[in-house]
């Protein structure tokens, strides 16, 4: 026959798997996409010299 747990256990447990769950939170929340390796098309298209109305 299953014995009772005592009341300390079962808040220990309560307690770890709060903390369990709270650390998988935020990691996952930390866990955004991957940065790219290579420039974004605005910063290509912005290192191309402007045009000026008067140069030729």
């Amino acid at each position: 026959m299953l014995e009772r747990t005592s009341t300390t256990a079962r808040y220990t447990r309560s307690l770890a798997a709060a903390v369990v769950a709270v650390a998988t939170l935020v990691l996952a929340a930390n866990a955004g996409p991957a940065k790219a390796t290579g420039p974004h098309p605005a910063e290509e298209r912005a290192a191309q010299p402007q045009r000026v109305a008067g140069d030729r």
